[in-house]
């Protein structure tokens, strides 16, 4: 896949070094790990010594300085070598993200230099039994108790809660002067009593596993709000977002990687005495793949820029679009890449039917397709609200 010609020869540099960490390991790598049971622990560390999981960090917290452009493209080239970190998306997209911008002193010189050097991980816990991501469905809620927060609720799916030292847990607490419910951050440390977590199982194979958490009266400091608990959906928001756009860029990789398997054996593998590539059944619907994905990654690094540029509700559409837009075009270029290889796509040794499964996440999470069409219908279009 070709440079983007809105990347500057800084980023393009930092595209090429990742994609040569992302070969050394490559889809053999996240194969094993995930048999072992394992994690992506080797992957993880030598990622962090290179400076790529904080990228986009504040410098003065050891980060790179950068942005969501960065922070996308190492894991979109992660993804396209096969070796995605889901953790990305999570620990310093989201987590790192927020408490950057809205953090306290203290939160930021406690979170983000171990955020950056990959030293500490953060899960991000929104996602609930009856509420699904809708943040105004949220019914876990956050009390005070004096000085102190309480939390009571359930959350599912939850990635990454085993290996992280702390989850930021979206709650809701009681605005005195109407009554009414609004969305609030919390940073729960894993040990921290009354917070448990079971796992999920799953028949996605993947090294990052998934839980349900429960909270029962658990009691945290004053200290432990991240921002201003009247902030309500900005705060929220400027965490989603870029789990939108790192979604896209995950999505991305996946297709990208499905997409350059496939080409490779549409080259070499011969029926009728010529490559399976020179007939149009195969190569029109590998060069649509193309297509698609180079066109989700434009909309991908437009939600980026705007991000990055302090635009949230710019950055907000586009970042839905950029989800949506990469989620259909790996979800086609994996179905492809199977078709072309036929039984072979179905093997393990060609490591592609794993794929059928991991792509349709990006369809369904962190918001399912149909919730980013009723977000672009009502508010892109001015339809009225459906739900």
């Amino acid at each position: 896949m070709s440079n983007p010609v809105i990347e500057t020869e800084e980023q393009r540099a930092l595209r090429d070094a990742v994609a040569a960490l992302g070969k050394r390991y490559g889809r053999d790598y996240v194969t094993r790990v995930v048999a072992e049971g394992a994690h992506t622990d080797e992957l993880w560390a030598e990622a962090a010594k290179l400076g790529y999981l904080g990228v986009n960090l504040p410098e003065e917290y050891g980060g790179g300085g950068g942005g969501i452009v960065e922070l996308s493209l190492v894991l979109e080239e992660l993804g396209a070598a096969g070796c995605p970190l889901l953790m990305l998306v999570v620990s310093p997209a989201i987590c790192g993200t927020v408490i950057a911008r809205f953090g306290t002193e203290e939160q930021k010189r406690t979170w983000l230099p171990g955020l950056a050097d990959g030293s500490r991980k953060m899960a991000f816990g929104i996602t609930e039994p009856d509420a699904g991501s809708n943040s105004h469905r949220i019914t876990t809620t956050a009390r005070k108790d004096g000085s102190d927060w309480v939390l009571n609720g359930r959350k599912v799916f939850i990635s990454g809660v085993d290996i992280a030292d702390a989850t930021l847990i979206v709650g809701r607490t009681e605005d005195a002067r109407t009554g009414r419910l609004k969305p609030c951050l919390f940073i729960v440390p894993r040990e921290t009593p009354g917070f448990g977590r079971s796992p999920i199982a799953m028949e996605l194979a993947a090294p990052e596993k998934q839980f349900e958490l429960t909270l029962d009266e658990v009691r945290l400091p004053a200290e432990a709000l991240v921002g201003d608990e009247d902030a309500g959906l900005l705060q929220l928001f400027a965490g989603l977002n870029p789990e939108r756009i790192m979604t896209a860029a995950f999505a991305l990789g996946m297709g990208r990687y499905a997409l350059g398997r496939a080409l490779d054996y549409a080259r070499t593998r011969q029926v009728w005495k010529e490559p399976i590539g020179a007939h149009q059944a195969l190569a029109h619907p590998l060069a649509q793949a193309h297509i698609e994905l180079e066109l989700a990654r434009l909309m991908m690094q437009k939600a980026a820029h705007l991000y990055d540029a302090g635009d949230d509700l710019g950055a907000g559409e586009a970042a839905n679009m950029a989800k949506y837009a990469a989620a259909e075009a790996a979800v086609h270029a994996v179905d492809q890449a199977v078709h072309t290889l036929g039984g072979n796509g179905l093997t393990q040794e060609y490591g592609l039917a794993s794929l059928i499964t991991a792509a349709r996440v990006a369809r369904i999470a962190p918001v399912s397709r149909e919730m980013i069409l009723n977000y672009i219908s009502h508010q892109s279009l001015g339809l009225p609200k459906s739900y």
